[in-house]
């Protein structure tokens, strides 16, 4: 079996590499590369490695025609077109955790420097003054942190100003009730936190409902006297209003470790008095720089060697402990899928997939993803679990998820109905043996069969003859019959066959089997 290959196309720690080898994984690791060079290279890698220096875009993934798995050491994946990404199929994952706690730290740290004017203090003693006077700071015990953003970098930032018996409110959407208590914050609305924060300290990603999210109009509704920290990503912050602020005296303070542009060589804040900043450094303590490093090499090499996806951005998150549990689902799941979607022809609006039984103990997302995936290939032959829950949406498809508890006639099933021009259609199947997946039930007619390779699916009148005379059209034609199942609603009714064949059935050997007496519909599958 040949070995994934990966490229690591910035610098990262060199445990990284070796945890690729280990985990059974061929890795290159090439830095500094244009993109021009990057180009030339991506189309013969499974894996990609990046930190922040390399961007990929459009057109390297369209060069990436092996690529599988992006793995970001760190938080941020500006330097990704994710939706694209998603659409060539490729997981994106980024490494969240790794520079959590540095990231926190860096912020109460710019806290403190906010509080009592360190850095001018500094510049200032070293200059050979003793201003003393002149740095009269303040007291962080009893001041109100406002969070933008609990999720988590920002519950540590909370539980670091509750140690410095700071009371914390935060604004964050998500954040639920019962969070809020068990981190012991009150969470607020975005007004109420400018309205009543002392300090504010930003912990959001950068989307289109965050961007500027403290505008002009935001920052004057803030506390006179208000500090502000922002560790987490640039154009959070309208920067010339913030200039504003602090040159007008009702923003107190500002501490800043991003910008909107970077590197940040220039900016009208630079001298701004009472205004602190330091260069992207909120990951960059020793700790953190190894700790995401070997996390996106574990992500990535149990991504490509084992089936586990951890912090993807763009699919489910599949355990490297659940992937072997699904896996076996998720090969039924895709063939529901493939059948119905071979089968039920003209426009599918929507779809629900059901599971019950053990199936409904399991993650559901990588089933539906997987159940997508084999609808989907009647739009795309290179679809995947990836990209087809994106090609879903584009086509508008409603996508409805059910789980039943309850243990029916089998101990675990998964059913896929979808709604058809005729009326809704619906495949069923669960796992026999060893995890063994096999079809239960097709359109309302039970009927056991194994989907794989080239196979034959009839709807005939259920009247005597009929299996002779198909068996001698493909053996008159050359073709070799596996395995032969029947189904059928009554006796003397409509009666269903599915059979699998050892070649492909040419499309007039469909045509003459359409025309056998009692024949309703014949279709050619694929799986």
């Amino acid at each position: 079996m040949t070995k994934p290959k990966v490229l690591i196309s910035d610098k990262m720690d060199p445990n990284a590499a070796r945890i690729f080898e280990e985990r059974g994984c061929d890795v290159d690791v090439i830095t500094g590369q244009t993109p021009e060079e990057l180009l030339k290279i991506i189309g013969q890698y499974d894996g990609l490695a990046i930190r922040s220096s390399t961007t990929v875009t459009r057109e390297i993934l369209d060069a990436a025609t092996n690529l599988k798995v992006i793995g970001r050491a760190g938080i941020g994946v500006d330097n990704v077109d994710i939706p694209y990404a998603s659409s060539k199929g490729v997981v994106v994952m980024n490494t969240p955790f790794g520079n959590s706690i540095t990231t926190a730290e860096h912020a109460i740290a710019m806290i403190f420097a906010l509080a009592r004017q360190i850095p001018e203090a500094d510049a200032s003693t070293q200059a050979g003054k003793w201003e003393k006077s002149r740095f009269m700071g303040v007291e962080v015990t009893g001041k109100i942190l406002g969070l933008i953003g609990a999720g988590n970098i920002g519950s540590i930032v909370a539980a670091r100003a509750l140690g410095i018996k700071m009371k914390v409110i935060a604004y964050d959407p998500f954040l639920t009730e019962d969070r809020a208590i068990e981190l012991g914050i009150e969470k607020v609305d975005l007004d109420g936190l400018l309205a009543r924060a002392d300090f504010i300290s930003l912990h959001t990603p950068l989307t289109d409902q965050t961007r500027n999210i403290l505008s002009a109009e935001n920052l004057a509704k803030t506390k006179p006297g208000v500090r502000i920290v922002n560790c987490a990503r640039g154009g959070l912050i309208d920067e010339a209003a913030l200039k504003e602020g602090l040159e007008s005296g009702h923003i107190a303070g500002a501490a800043l470790d991003v910008f909107a542009k970077e590197p940040a060589k220039e900016s009208p804040l630079f001298g701004t008095p009472n205004f602190i900043c330091t260069p992207h450094l909120g990951a960059s303590t020793d700790e953190a720089q190894v700790n995401v490093a070997l996390q996106v090499a574990e992500q990535l090499s149990d991504y490509l060697v084992n089936g586990g996806v951890t912090n993807a951005l763009n699919m489910p998150s599949l355990s490297a402990e659940e992937a072997p549990k699904l896996r076996p689902y998720m090969e039924l799941a895709e063939n529901l899928g493939s059948l119905v979607g071979q089968l039920a022809h003209g426009n599918l609006p929507k779809i629900s997939i059901e599971v019950e039984g053990a199936a409904a103990q399991l993650n559901q997302k990588p089933i539906t993803a997987a159940v997508l995936a084999g609808l989907m290939r009647r739009y795309s032959d290179t679809v995947n679990m990836v990209n087809a829950p994106y090609l879903a949406r584009e086509r508008g498809l409603d996508v409805r998820e059910i789980r039943h508890d309850r243990e029916g006639v089998y101990h675990t099933l998964v059913r896929v109905t979808v709604a058809t021009d005729q009326g809704d259609r619906s495949v069923a199947g669960t796992l026999f043996g060893a995890n063994a997946p096999r079809l239960v039930e097709i359109f309302g007619v039970g009927i056991e069969a194994d989907l794989k390779g080239d196979m034959l699916y009839i709807v005939n009148e259920d009247a005597p003859g009929f299996i002779g005379r198909i068996g001698s059209l493909l053996g008159e034609n050359g073709i070799n019959i596996g395995t032969f199942h029947l189904g059928r609603r009554d006796a003397g009714g409509e009666a269903v066959v599915l059979l699998s064949v050892d070649q492909p059935i040419p499309q007039d050997v469909v045509t003459a089997a359409s025309a056998l007496e009692g024949v309703k519909t014949v279709t050619a599958l694929v799986f």
